[in-house]
């Protein structure tokens, strides 16, 4: 039996038809159909890296390194004002930031 004997005359021979998997009620599913997962909130911390300041340490150096580009610092001081304060120039040595994923 070949490939396309489903198209002579013999009989009402039809190709077989891949099964569909069932749909599951209620929830959503990637492009295999497979059930996406919800995605639980994450802590802060989880959410982006540490990083400790070092001597010659600014906030738009450290945003220069992390992000590429320097003018991210506001994102790094925002997310670390009660340990930073008021000043954003004043960052110590030994500081643990949090940096935000953007």
């Amino acid at each position: 039996m070949g490939l396309f004997d489903f198209l002579s005359d013999k009989g009402e021979k039809k190709p077989v038809q891949p099964t569909q998997p069932p749909k599951p009620a209620g929830g959503a599913t990637d492009f295999f159909g497979n059930q996406q997962q919800p995605q639980q909130a994450q802590p802060a911390a989880a959410q982006g890296e540490t990083y400790t300041v070092v001597s010659g340490d600014s906030l738009s150096k450290i945003a220069k390194k992390h992000y590429g580009d320097a003018s991210k610092w506001h994102q790094i001081y925002d997310a670390n004002k009660s340990t930073i304060g008021n000043n954003p120039d004043h960052i110590e040595v030994g500081q643990t930031l949090k940096l935000p994923k953007l």
